[in-house]
């Protein structure tokens, strides 16, 4: 009787890089599916929720005024949205890209984005009520200021971030900061769009704050910008005109300066708490002349009421809190610099739109960012939430442990 021996299969030649490739498939699929801070969510989830009422809004805000004149009434709906269509994967895929390429891409951008600013004084250049900010290209316009913000934030991230231990002394705050911020400035100021300005100036001072410069040296910049601007206020008639206007409580030149304004606080005021309903307002009957831009808030207020006011304050907290946790929670200065600025760019900019509207400030000309109709100012404000999407990815996050696991460096309980 004989005896048979069994023996285990051979190793097929590819059996071991099979199971790397397995092995490498089960590591690429843990990354994607690899948990992300809460501040990534929160601030993902507001940016779209506010893009979404912001959509709402221009329509009901275009709508009446469009059919009147003879357009499509959802020719403004649909321009909005393909910027929106756009923007948000821009956003999705700027939250993909490491801290790494937007260091290397901060010059880059700030070069691109001056460069495209300077197409205003081209034949491509649109006046619009006395500013020249705007060009338009095969019947669309589009305002390329709004992109300066986001560019000039990076860069002076980049810039504060590689000099972080110079900061001490002024000659190296001031420079390049200095001479390079107001050259970019002056593109703008140039087609006498003081509103975009301020922005510039508040991102500069917003990044210089968290960049942790000295008081003093806080103090100097943000003196010689407040003096700049008021130069260029009392310089101007038109300006000066929404600064009397303003500080009239009256409000007596109801046919010019005031005709906005008014119009804004009544449209606010007749809303209520609960609103009239959504399509009801009378104020963008061509009452309200920027009714979808820069006074949309006035449109939310009469239609949505108190109520509806208070959800797009609540959803710009909830960006402020989200984004601000960013800026706590890193240990990268460029991180840091770069996320405050940002910000204080969209919060700031938001809460001076809220107030023009409420007439607590003189007549700007600054979006609500996510809500205003504008595609430009839509895609900056986007990609910005990108810029910040990235940054959170790199915030550490908190793990659950296995069940019968301890963690490391931890000794069992004794009895």
């Amino acid at each position: 009787m004989t005896s048979t021996t069994i023996r285990p299969p051979a190793e097929t030649p590819d059996a071991e890089p099979r199971g790397r490739r397995a092995l490498s498939a089960r590591v690429v699929l843990g990354r994607v599916f690899a948990p992300v801070p809460s501040e990534f969510l929160l601030i993902l989830s507001t940016a779209l929720l506010l893009t979404g009422f912001g959509l709402v809004m221009v329509l009901s805000a275009t709508s009446a005024v469009g059919a009147a004149n003879g357009d499509k009434p959802y020719e403004a709906l649909v321009k909005q949205g393909v910027f929106a269509g756009i923007g948000i994967p821009l956003m999705l895929v700027a939250s993909r890209f490491s801290l790494t390429f937007w260091k290397r891409m901060a010059w880059p951008v700030l070069i691109a984005a001056t460069v495209f600013q300077l197409l205003v004084f081209t034949p491509l250049g649109v006046d619009n009520d006395g500013n020249t900010n705007w060009i338009q290209i095969a019947g669309l316009q589009a305002q390329p200021s709004e992109f300066l913000k986001l560019a000039l934030a990076l860069w002076m991230g980049y810039v504060l971030f590689r000099k972080q231990t110079l900061l001490g002394l002024w000659r190296h705050v001031f420079i390049p900061v200095v001479p390079v911020s107001a050259l970019v400035m002056a593109t703008v100021l140039a087609g006498h769009d003081l509103g975009t300005v301020s922005i510039l100036v508040l991102v500069v001072l917003a990044a210089l704050f968290f960049s942790g410069v000295k008081l003093r040296i806080f103090l100097i910049p943000l003196i010689l910008a407040a003096g700049a601007l008021a130069v260029f206020a009392v310089t101007s008639p038109n300006r000066m005109n929404r600064i009397m206007s303003f500080l009239d409580p009256v409000c007596t030149d109801y046919y010019n300066a005031c005709y906005q304004p008014l119009h804004g606080i009544w449209g606010l005021a007749s809303g209520g708490i609960f609103g009239l309903g959504l399509g009801n307002s009378k104020q963008k009957y061509d009452w309200l002349p920027a009714a979808s831009s820069d006074y949309i808030y006035a449109i939310v207020g009469e239609e949505m009421g108190l109520i509806g006011c208070c959800v797009v304050l609540v959803l710009f907290a909830l960006f402020a809190v989200g984004a601000f946790h960013v800026v706590r929670k890193t240990n990268d200065p460029f991180v840091r610099i770069v996320a405050g600025a940002i910000t204080v760019w969209i919060v700031g900019q938001a809460l001076l739109n809220v107030a023009v509207v409420l007439r607590l400030a003189p007549a700007l000309g600054v979006p609500l960012p996510f809500m205003s109709q504008g595609g430009t100012s839509l895609m900056s404000v986007l990609l910005a939430c990108g810029v910040l999407l990235s940054f959170a990815r790199t915030l550490p996050t908190r793990t659950l442990a296995p069940a019968g696991t301890r963690p490391a460096g931890t000794r069992p309980a004794t009895r």
